[in-house]
C-alpha cells in the first residue's frame, strides 16, 4: 500500500490555519482523497488532555512545557499519524514540529540540539511531506484571534514576541524550501484556499 501524505499548516496566532485546513480537506475530496484533520497539541484523547494542561498555566520551567508538547506529539503520532499514514490516508495537521521549533526553541530558548534529539526519536520518519506557512503581521493576526474569541495565554506576549515567532517561521521556510511554502495570509480566505490547492496539486501531481 502506498503511504499517505502529511501536510502541516504553520503560522502565528490568527493566521487562518484552521480555516485553510478545512478548505484543503474539501479540495482533496474533489480528487477522491479523504483527509484526516487533526491538530497539535492534541488530536487524540491523551494529547488533548495535555493540551488543556499546557494552555491552562505556563510551567515554571520552559523545559517542562517543551516536554509536555513532546509527550503530546508522541501520543499523537502513535495513535493517529503513524497508523493513518501506513494505511495510505492523508493527514492535514494544524501545527506540528515547526511550532515547537519556533515557540519553544526560538522564543522560549530551548536548546535546538535538544529539540532535534527529541525529533529524531519521536517524529522521524513522520516528517511533513509539505508545510504551508501562513504569514500574517502579528498585530493583524492577534486582532483576528481576539474577534473570534480564540486568544490563549500565548497571545498575552507583546508584539515583539509575536514578531519573533513570525520571523522564526519565515526562517524555517527559507532554510527548507523543498518542504515549506509561504502563503500570504492577508489575502481573502477563498483566494488563499485557491493558492494552497494549486500548491498541493503541483506538489503531489493531482488533477493531471
Amino acid at each position: 500500500m502506498t503511504p499517505g501524505k502529511l501536510i502541516t499548516l504553520e503560522g502565528g496566532e490568527g493566521s487562518g490555519k484552521s480555516t485553510q485546513a478545512e478548505h484543503l480537506a474539501a479540495h482533496l475530496r474533489t480528487h477522491g482523497i479523504e483527509a484526516v484533520l487533526t491538530r497539535e497539541p492534541g488530536g487524540v484523547a491523551l494529547a488533548e488532555t495535555l493540551r488543556e494542561i499546557i494552555l491552562e498555566k505556563k510551567p515554571a520551567s520552559p523545559e517542562t512545557e517543551f516536554l509536555l508538547f513532546a509527550a503530546a506529539r508522541c501520543e499523537h503520532i502513535a495513535e493517529l499519524i503513524k497508523p493513518a499514514l501506513e494505511a495510505g490516508q492523508w493527514i492535514i495537521c494544524d501545527r506540528y514540529i515547526d511550532s515547537t521549533r519556533v515557540y519553544q526553541g526560538r522564543l522560549a530558548g530551548i536548546d535546538p540540539t535538544l529539540i532535534a534529539a527529541i525529533e529524531r526519536h519521536t517524529v522521524v520518519p513522520f516528517l511533513p511531506d509539505l508545510t504551508l506557512m501562513l504569514d500574517v503581521p502579528p498585530a493583524i493576526g492577534l486582532e483576528r484571534a481576539r474577534v473570534r474569541g480564540e486568544l490563549t495565554r500565548y497571545d498575552a506576549a507583546g508584539l515583539e514576541a509575536h514578531e519573533t515567532v513570525r520571523q522564526g517561521f519565515l526562517e524555517i521556510a527559507a532554510s527548507e524550501p523543498d518542504r515549506c511554502v509561504v502563503i500570504d495570509g492577508l489575502e481573502a480566505a477563498e483566494e488563499i484556499a485557491g493558492q494552497i490547492a494549486a500548491v498541493v496539486d503541483r506538489r503531489f501531481g493531482l488533477g493531471l
